[in-house]
């Protein structure tokens, strides 16, 4: 099987797309790895996301900002020979994403945002309460740092 790099960014975004949700790395208060799946949106070089106003991830990512996040895409069990294991892998593709969380604060930009990520999930409209936007915490994650592989490819898929 093969792992193959792709560097095109339509591709990369295409694959960030299609994903439900996002895994993000965090540092935790005791300098321990910590990983929680959240929701999100993807805009121009950006990872947006959000969470309730304060709690551990809110503390964590103040202390440690630099946050990894990944995104993983088609999960298929694929094999050269049935009956060898090593020859077994799973065919999927990920995005690897490294940047520092920003908090955003204005009330107007926080609703421009909460509307991208809404647009991830759904073409309705939505509307937001004034305590409703008051009361997140909306994380915005420049990328600094991205790569991409697609895995579990067999010699044809090439």
């Amino acid at each position: 099987m093969k792992t193959i790099t792709i560097t095109n960014l339509q591709e990369i975004e295409k694959i960030i797309h299609k994903c439900p949700y996002c895994t993000v790395g965090i540092i935790d208060l005791k300098g321990e790895p910590y990983v929680v799946p959240m929701n999100f949106a993807y805009k121009d070089g950006t990872i947006y996301l959000h969470s309730g106003p304060e709690g551990s991830k809110v503390e964590m990512v103040t202390l440690h900002p630099q946050v990894c996040i990944t995104f993983c895409e088609g999960h298929e069990l694929v094999y050269m020979h049935k009956q060898i294991a090593c020859s077994y892998s799973m065919k999927s593709r990920s995005v690897i994403c490294r940047g520092k969380v920003k908090f955003i604060e204005d009330m107007t930009e926080k609703r421009r945002i909460l509307d991208t990520i809404m647009k991830q999930y759904t073409e309705n409209e939505c509307g937001y309460s004034e305590p409703a936007v008051r009361n997140v915490k909306i994380w915005e994650v420049k990328i600094e740092h991205m790569t991409c592989k697609s895995f579990g490819l067999r010699p044809s898929d090439i």
